[in-house]
């Protein structure tokens, strides 16, 4: 079984160049940099003083915790429309 084709993207983040490889489009992971650069900015505007290990660690669990409240939702969400599903039977 071949393995997906992976691709090199190089994105800027918080000022700081990185080379990134996956499978997923150029594009996305444009996007994905993009979304981590621009939570990194917001926590630093909200406070300068942190050093950007500091920053990184905020801005992983900022990001964390959107994902999880996301996932909530969903099978919130899955939950009703299975029960919904159930009622109209």
């Amino acid at each position: 079984m071949s393995q997906p084709q992976k691709t090199r993207t190089t994105v800027d983040i918080y000022g700081q160049q990185y080379s990134i490889i996956g499978s997923e489009s150029t594009s996305h992971i444009r996007l994905v940099a993009s979304i981590v650069d621009d939570k990194m900015r917001e926590i630093s505007s909200k406070n300068s003083s942190l050093d950007i290990n500091k920053l990184a660690v905020l801005t992983a669990v900022n990001i964390v915790h959107e994902h999880l409240k996301l996932k909530e939702d969903y099978e919130v969400l899955e939950k009703q429309l299975e029960q919904a599903k159930n009622e109209k039977d």
